[in-house]
């Protein structure tokens, strides 16, 4: 079983990555951040082997793990749906909403319904908490062989102001690729200059292709 993988980021575009490593093979894992192509990066990684399919799932931190290997055995719960609900609340949030017996956030997620929400409480009510004593560090990522730049979270001053002007969507969009490049050790001039000019030239739905085109071009 695969539990974790380090190697060089040869696709990612905030649905799943391909992971290249010094054996020479090439990991497909579904994985919910956009990475920068041609860095090195590590994740802990659920492997999920069925009679017709093998899947791998990464994650960037133990606990993200174990939750995920956790709801996996609700009745009525799979790999992707899990995976979805995770990445949606995160670990904190869907231990909390189990806890409180809140059916309304877990069935705001996609593919989660009441009934689902309802299971998932009732199975695991009382060992949900044990999640907890897993590690929550993040895997490092490294941007080049001498920086290392760790995941965290950012606070991004001031920019409705740099985004302003835009169309609501777009400025969602655009603050949100903004965020993301600035959390892998990028400079937000060189990112709103990029950004502006994919907007503009390209028809830009969602932060996930504008994240994937930005870190093309950098």
């Amino acid at each position: 079983m695969i539990g974790y993988l380090q190697g060089t980021v040869l696709f990612s575009d905030g649905n799943e990555i391909i992971l290249g490593t010094n054996s020479g093979m090439g990991y497909q894992i579904f994985y919910k951040k956009v990475l920068v192509e041609g860095s090195v990066a590590s994740l802990f990684v659920s492997h999920i082997i069925r009679e017709n399919a093998q899947e791998l799932f990464g994650f960037s931190s133990l606990r993200e793990k174990k939750l995920f290997e956790t709801m996996l055995s609700v009745k009525g719960v799979g790999p992707k749906s899990a995976f979805v609900l995770i990445s949606t609340l995160g670990v904190l949030q869907t231990i909390d909403a189990v806890n409180f017996e809140n059916k309304k956030v877990l069935s705001s997620v996609p593919g989660i319904g009441q009934k689902t929400s309802a299971q998932i409480i009732l199975d695991l009510k009382d060992k949900i908490n044990k999640v907890k004593m897993y590690s929550d560090a993040k895997v490092v990522l490294e941007i080049d062989t001498t920086t290392e730049v760790a995941y965290r979270e950012l606070k991004v001053d001031n920019l409705v102001e740099m985004v302003d002007g835009l169309h609501s969507t777009d400025s969602k969009i655009m603050t949100d690729t903004i965020m993301a490049c600035k959390e892998l050790g990028f400079k937000e001039d060189k990112i709103i200059q990029l950004a502006q000019k994919i907007l503009e030239n390209n028809n830009i739905s969602k932060p996930e292709q504008l994240i994937h085109l930005v870190l093309k071009e950098i």
